[in-house]
């Protein structure tokens, strides 16, 4: 019997894990981030497992070919960086990604230090293009 996937929303507030977070820089990157990511999507923030911020959500099939259930877009205010979960990933965005600042990036992951260090109309940008390729290709998990 496959595992079940460890991440899965739960009904904590994001509020107070925002309100948690330290230091006080990251945590008003975090509301920041929250509230453009909520603007982007229209969906309120969940939480999924005990740090991850998640919108929407869509259900794909996973490797043991059993259906999952995943944030169509969400953060993590990790200590060492903020983590953006990109769900299509980096290969349409190199347009994007060259205009951002200063970021790192893998697979479906964009790892920032803070936002100040990059151009957060550019960030709505890649957010929104993401959001839409997914509900295009997720349309169930609307």
């Amino acid at each position: 019997m496959a595992a079940e996937l460890k991440t899965q929303p739960t009904d904590a507030s994001v509020a107070d894990f925002i309100a948690a977070v330290e230091p006080a820089g990251r945590r008003a990157d975090a509301a920041t981030l929250a509230a453009l990511l909520s603007d982007v999507t229209g969906e309120p923030a969940v939480m999924w497992g005990p740090s991850i911020v998640g919108f929407g959500r869509y259900t794909y099939v996973n490797s043991t070919r059993k259906p999952a259930d995943w944030p169509i877009i969400g953060f993590s205010p990790r200590k060492a960086n903020l983590t953006v979960y990109i769900m299509p990933g980096f290969s349409g965005y190199a347009d994007l990604l060259g205009r951002l600042g200063k970021h790192k990036a893998s697979v479906s992951c964009l790892y920032l230090n803070r936002l100040s260090d990059i151009d957060l109309d550019v960030l709505r940008e890649m957010a929104t293009r993401s959001v839409g390729w997914m509900r295009e290709r997720y349309p169930i998990g609307r």
